[in-house]
């Protein structure tokens, strides 16, 4: 809460109150309220904006319009990055996001998104909403003013795009490439330049040469962005985002003044957009990629010398912030559901799949 004192009592604490006053304080109009929530994306971006407009379309229909979701995409408002101060500090209502961009607010955060070597898209679901996950994010977003729901999952995110082939560990020396979270943290111990750039800005980025490289998303994600027209080699699967999840948060008073029905339609709303956007991803990445390689795409996997390299310099990169009891303390929750849902799934959906691919030849 002290983060939260200190908001109300800054300078820019005082402006965001002031703009709350106008631009995102509940408006109310015959026993309805319009919420104003700001992404993290342009409008129309695949799997990312699909959740947001999915998410507010939910919570729309389930409350018979008693409340309207007004959506602001990134730069309408505020900046794509902007959006936790913004809905911290009362000039938001809520945002829809990815929560490991707020890394520097605190690093636990990034468990809410994914973390190299980390869950898929199922062993997150199996920790947040059945081994303490949610109850976690809960105590964070405390800190913060927040009231936090996961709200989407892009399933597994491809290591990327580059504009040559990496062919060992060295070939990642001074590398200038687009990766957020504790993937960049663990690709800048590699040796690679990392840059932290909102989704929005990443093509004209990489047609300027500003960057040699990018991930994003996925195949029907990337490929809606055009990063086909302008790098030839991407690498399907990668080792910083096995599952990542996006997440939406309330201010905490303005969640509170809700009726205890419409935070239960919030909730199970965000739910419902988490399930909605994992199964979209998973069904259109394959036919996108299919897309890509008939355009000329060279589909490639990274040497295991490579994977050797990434996980090294990922356990480093978390091992870092084990001096915080929070970071510790979910970091540790996270981990000890990862191992008890893949103990189960290794021998059961996993050799299962390794024996229907064998007999369907």
């Amino acid at each position: 809460m002290k983060r939260r004192s200190f908001l109300k009592n800054s300078a820019v604490g005082a402006t965001a109150a002031v703009a709350a006053s106008t631009l995102a304080a509940p408006a109310y109009a015959q026993g309805k309220r319009t919420l104003t929530m700001v992404t993290s994306v342009p409008e129309g971006f695949a799997v990312f904006d699909d959740a947001a407009q999915n998410l507010a379309d939910r919570i729309m229909a389930m409350t018979d319009g008693e409340i309207t979701i007004d959506k602001k995409p990134a730069g309408t408002l505020v900046g794509a990055l902007e959006v936790f101060d913004a809905v911290s500090s009362g000039q938001a209502d809520m945002y829809h996001s990815a929560d490991y961009y707020f890394m520097n607010q605190h690093p636990a955060y990034a468990f809410f998104t994914s973390v190299p070597f980390g869950m898929t898209g199922p062993e997150t679901m199996s920790w947040y909403l059945h081994n303490g996950g949610q109850e976690l994010h809960d105590e964070l977003g405390q800190i913060f003013g927040l009231k936090s729901f996961l709200a989407g999952n892009t399933g597994h995110q491809p290591g990327g795009w580059f504009n040559k082939e990496i062919k060992s560990a060295a070939d990642l020396q001074g590398l200038k490439f687009r990766m957020p979270g504790f993937g960049g943290k663990a690709l800048g111990l590699t040796g690679a330049s990392v840059q932290n750039i909102p989704g929005g800005e990443i093509y004209q980025a990489l047609s300027s040469g500003a960057i040699d490289g990018a991930e994003w998303i996925g195949p029907f994600a990337d490929e809606r962005l055009g990063f086909q027209e302008i790098c030839e080699f991407y690498y399907t699967s990668g080792f910083h985002e096995p599952g990542s999840a996006l997440s939406t948060a309330l201010n905490r008073d303005v969640f509170e003044s809700l009726s205890p029905s419409h935070q239960a339609i919030i909730e199970n709303a965000a739910a419902a957009t988490h399930s909605w956007s994992l199964a979209q991803s998973n069904a259109r990445n394959a036919q996108a990629l299919e897309r890509l390689r008939a355009a000329g795409v060279k589909v490639m996997e990274f040497d295991d010398s490579i994977w050797d390299a990434f996980g090294k310099a990922s356990k480093e990169a978390l091992d870092g912030f084990m001096d915080d009891p929070l970071f510790a303390k979910i970091r540790g929750s996270y981990e000890a559901s990862m191992q008890q849902t893949y103990d189960w799934m290794s021998i059961s959906d996993g050799v299962f799949a390794t024996q229907r691919n064998r007999v369907n030849g």
